[in-house]
């Protein structure tokens, strides 16, 4: 059962992210999450680097908001094991600063802990990111 209830939270944190709705995405984190967006992203990349907190998570979804514009973000498939839940989805979105479009299909991995999320790390096409931007 924790499975099923762990791929829910995920799947809530994604429709929040879909609705523009950054509070209740927030909702699903645990106060001491690590985040570990983009694994691969450049300096460059304004969204790229370690966050920690639900302020540092925060800022990522501010930093996203403001370079990109996304076509497609489509999580795709959900495998849960224990306390882990991996999205198996693709994105398309076009770079603000640059008009380049990141075509990619990404992994995340979500670690839960009491109903929260505790862990957060993205895989993605990063040549393709860094090149957009």
């Amino acid at each position: 059962m924790q499975e099923a209830q762990n791929t829910k939270v995920v799947q809530d944190a994604y429709a929040a992210f879909g609705r523009g709705d950054i509070a209740a995405l927030l909702g699903q984190f645990s106060d001491d999450i690590v985040w570990r967006p983009v694994t691969g992203g450049g300096k460059h990349v304004p969204f790229a680097g370690e966050r920690r907190g639900k302020a540092g998570v925060a800022e990522f979804f501010k930093r996203v908001a403001e370079s990109e514009d996304f076509e497609v973000f489509e999580p795709r498939e959900f495998v849960a094991q224990g306390d882990k839940v991996v999205t198996l989805g693709h994105y398309r979105a076009k770079v603000r600063k640059t008009g380049r479009t990141v075509d990619s299909d990404f992994v995340m991995v979500f670690t839960l802990r009491d109903g929260k999320v505790t862990h957060f790390q993205e895989f993605l096409d990063s040549a393709a990111l860094n090149a957009a931007f």
